[in-house]
This record gives structure tokens, C-alpha cells and sequence, in this order.
């Protein structure tokens, strides 16, 4: 259709370029199957990582008793000090070094954090390191600042692990950060000791920032999560970023924070101050509550998390053509459908029209997670174990139709 010689034609900047690309459409799946549930119809959705579980009552009766009380104005725009060094305090159990309220800034989740945090450390000319795969907003996050992302790949026939042949293989005159997660989100692996120490040794040899993702560093299992900011002259030159959305429930909310030097802070808040002006008052009131119940939360949430995963791995088990890959850690599972002939994309799109099950195809994550796709833990037992079985009824019919 040729553009309306009546609408002008309005130019924009490079940035709606950096933030845009392929990975957005790997959500179309899952906003298909959002629809099909509106419409009444029998959708089961594994597509999200948005738990299934309501955000404990007594977290959202702080709120509600906050807002009773006229808690509807400005509030500090890094958080109110008390917030902050509750989370201190928290960060200061889990990583095991001092912290600081001063070192702590609320942001609006996790993705807010590391949107800010690039934004205030990388500009044109930077490369940033980031083990593949990585979350779908990693990329548009980092080169919203100008940087380019310089992707590490860690291939499946490796268990997508980090290698120092990979991580030095990409190193530059240019190289100012190394983004990563851990545990990590598709693969669910949490890093060992042994590759948070050769990260670190290259952040200390180049003078490189790191910015580690640690949303996840309570909901493990089998392998404990150690943060990299605990390594000897890492404090210093690390971003921790990390968030109430998946080990309380709490997506919904969009409370989150950044662990950093007190400079980066301040930064940060000047930067804050010109994007969201701090979060309302009610949702801290929340926040603080949820951090005053983080053992019995949280535990909660890992254990059912861990039920379910052991669940899907026994549905899954005997299904032909499939080999799930164990997550050490999440709410997410990686499965490799390369054996059915299909792409993870033709896979997802075929299981979802023909059961109702929808599943993101996982190369959106990078070129690693090629012939897998990524399903989620955060729908009821119930609901996993009939996603189970439709699964295993779809390729039955795939094979019967080779």
C-alpha cells in the first residue's frame, strides 16, 4: 500500500533501530495463545515465565494498607532508605561481602536495571561480551546505549557452557563489559566456580565492567548460585542486578534493584530521575514486606518450582524424538526437538495449533539454542502433566505421519 501523500513523513532516531529486531517476533506464539485463552479456548500457555501463583496476601495487604494511609505521592528516586537497606541487607547474606544502602538503587525490575545500568557505563565504540544464549532483551538493552554486542557462543554439544577458549576468542581493544546471567535463563545452568574465576580474571586483566544477572540465584537446585561480585576485586566492577518478579511472585509489581559501586549509583540516579522518578510509595510498602518474608517465600516457590521441573522430566522421559535438557536452576526448561525434522519455530507453531500448548521456540535466545524450544513451570501441576501428554499425542502423530 503506498504511504498517504497527506501524512508527513516523520524521520526517528537510530535508536528505535537498536532495540528492534527478530527476536520480537518470537513472542507471537505466546500472544496467540493468550488470545486463544481469552477466547475460551483450551490453551495450555509454557511460553512465560510469569509464575501462575498470586503474590502472597500479606504482601499485598502492605500495599493496600499503604494506600489507605495516602501513600500516593513522590517518593525517593532510587527508593526510600529503608527499602534500600533492607535489600542491603539481603544482598549482603546472599553474596557474602559487605553492601551497603548506598550501593543499592530500586529500579522498575530487573530489565529497567539493566536497561539503565548500559546506558550509564557503554557508549559508541563499546563492545560488550554476552554468553549466547541470553534472555531475548539483552541485546536491544545493551546497544540502546550505542555498544554492540559481541555474543560468546557456548553450543549445546558443549551443555551450553562458558569455555576461556570462547570467552578469549572475542576479546578486543574494544571490549569495555561482560554481560551474564546466572543462573541463566533458557538454559537454566548456574555458573561453576571454575568460569566465574576465569571471567573475573579476564574483567580484573582488561579493566572491564561486569554486569551479572542474578534473578534467578534463589530458585537453584542441585548446583548452589554463587554471585561473581564475591570473587577477590570483582566489588568493585560489578553490576548486580537482581528482583521480587520471579522468587515471589511478584511480576506484576515491577520492583527491582541494582547492586553497585556508589558512583554508578549516583549515576543512576540522576538517570532515574529523568525515567520513572521513583516507584510509588505503596509498591515499596509491598517490597518491604516481601523482603521481611524472603526465607518462607522463597522457599516456597524454589520447592514447587523444583517439583514441577521433576514432573516435566517424567512426562517428557520416554516421549520419542525429545531429550529435555535438566535445568540446575529456574522456572524454564530447554528441549532439544532437532530429531523431529522440524525447527524449533515449525515445532513450536505445529505443537501450538494442533494440542493448544504453546512453547517459545529458543533460538530467540541465539543461533546455540538452534532446534530447541523453551517451556516454562508456571501453570499448575495439573496443567503440566495434560501439556505432557499432548505433547507426547503430537508426536505420535508426527511419527506416524514420516
Amino acid at each position: 500500500m503506498d504511504p498517504d501523500p497527506k501524512e508527513p513523513c516523520m524521520k526517528y532516531s537510530s535508536l528505535v533501530g537498536r532495540i528492534s529486531g527478530e527476536t520480537v517476533s518470537a513472542w507471537d506464539i505466546h500472544y496467540a495463545a493468550c488470545a486463544a485463552q481469552a477466547r475460551g479456548e483450551d490453551a495450555i500457555v509454557l511460553s512465560i515465565g510469569d509464575p501462575d501463583f498470586t503474590t502472597a496476601e500479606p504482601i499485598r495487604a502492605a500495599a493496600v494498607e499503604a494506600l489507605a494511609q495516602g501513600d500516593t505521592h513522590y517518593t525517593e528516586v532510587i527508593g526510600r532508605a529503608a527499602l534500600r537497606e533492607a535489600i542491603a541487607a539481603k544482598q549482603r547474606r546472599l553474596l557474602g561481602i559487605p553492601v551497603g544502602a548506598e550501593q543499592v538503587a530500586v529500579v522498575a525490575g530487573a530489565q529497567n536495571g539493566l536497561f539503565a545500568t548500559a546506558l550509564c557505563l557503554f557508549e559508541a565504540g563499546d563492545e560488550v561480551l554476552v554468553p549466547e544464549p541470553m534472555y531475548l532483551t539483552y541485546a536491544a538493552s545493551i546497544q540502546a546505549s550505542g555498544a554492540r554486542l559481541v555474543s560468546i557462543p557456548q553450543p549445546a554439544e558443549g551443555d551450553f557452557r562458558l569455555t576461556d577458549e570462547a570467552l578469549a576468542a572475542v576479546l578486543t581493544s574494544r571490549t569495555r563489559g561482560i554481560a551474564l546471567a546466572t543462573p541463566n535463563n533458557p538454559t537454566g545452568n548456574v555458573y561453576t566456580a571454575d568460569e566465574l574465576q576465569a571471567v573475573a580474571e579476564v574483567a580484573r586483566r582488561h579493566d572491564l565492567w561486569v554486569i551479572s544477572d542474578e534473578v534467578y540465584g534463589q530458585l537453584t537446585y542441585e548446583r548452589s548460585h554463587r554471585s561473581i561480585a564475591s570473587l577477590e576485586g570483582m566489588a568493585a566492577r560489578t553490576v548486580v542486578l537482581n528482583s521480587l518478579s520471579k522468587t515471589h511472585a511478584m511480576t506484576g509489581w515491577r520492583v527491582g534493584w541494582v547492586v553497585a559501586p556508589p558512583a554508578l549509583i549516583g549515576h543512576l540516579d540522576n538517570l532515574m530521575l529523568c525515567m520513572i522518578y521513583g516507584l510509588p510509595g505503596f509498591i515499596q510498602a509491598a517490597a518491604l514486606k516481601a523482603l521481611e518474608l524472603d526465607d518462607a517465600v522463597v522457599g516456597d516457590a524454589r520447592e514447587t518450582y523444583r517439583r514441577r521441573r521433576d514432573l516435566v522430566v517424567r512426562g517428557l522421559a520416554d516421549v520419542p524424538l525429545l531429550r529435555c535438557k535438566v535445568p540446575e536452576a529456574g522456572m524454564f526448561m530447554l528441549v532439544d526437538v532437532r530429531e523431529t525434522g522440524l525447527s524449533g519455530m515449525d515445532f513450536a507453531w505445529q505443537l501450538f495449533r494442533e494440542t493448544g500448548v504453546s512453547v517459545l521456540d529458543a533460538e530467540a535466545f541465539g543461533a546455540s539454542c538452534r532446534g530447541f524450544v523453551r517451556l516454562s513451570f508456571t501453570v499448575s501441576d495439573a496443567e503440566l502433566e495434560e501439556a505432557c501428554r499432548r505433547i507426547a499425542g503430537f508426536i505420535q502423530r508426527l511419527q506416524r505421519s514420516r
